[in-house]
């Protein structure tokens, strides 16, 4: 009984699985939308920041992360390079966790590492699961 039960659940919500996906990836796009455009209006005061946590070649890093997330909006929203794009992204949320949130316990009320683990976790998807069918990802590589 538990096992029919479980196939017709899978089978209907198999359909919903790849809008899913891209809801996902759109909503962790546009997350990374805003940080992305603060970090290239103010890199010097971004470096700075980061020099004061102790990230070395903060200005290079600076460039490198505001690169990444602006490339992350995009693919992640056409679903392109999605399983590329999401490494150094989980990168970032991993240095983000353990720079800034960690201290602050998990609580994003306070400033917690909860939404980078949650952002963190969503591309640990995309980058094991890709972008699904509704996605540029699945449209080019079909021949």
């Amino acid at each position: 009984m538990i096992s029919k039960i479980n196939d017709l659940a899978a089978t209907v919500l198999d359909n919903f699985q790849s809008l899913f996906l891209l809801l996902a990836r759109l909503t962790i796009a546009y997350g990374f939308f805003e940080p992305a455009i603060n970090k290239w209006k103010s890199i010097e005061d971004t470096a700075a920041w980061f020099a004061s946590m102790g990230i070395p070649f903060s200005t290079l890093n600076v460039y490198m992360v505001a690169t990444f997330e602006s490339l992350g909006v995009v693919l992640l929203a056409l679903g392109l390079f999605t399983r590329l794009i999401s490494l150094p992204l989980i990168g970032t949320m991993v240095v983000a966790i353990i720079t800034v949130h960690f201290a602050n316990g998990f609580s994003s009320g306070d400033n917690g590492f909860e939404i980078p683990l949650y952002y963190l976790l969503f591309l640990g998807i995309f980058a094991s699961f890709g972008a699904g069918k509704l996605s540029l990802d699945n449209f080019l590589s079909k021949k």
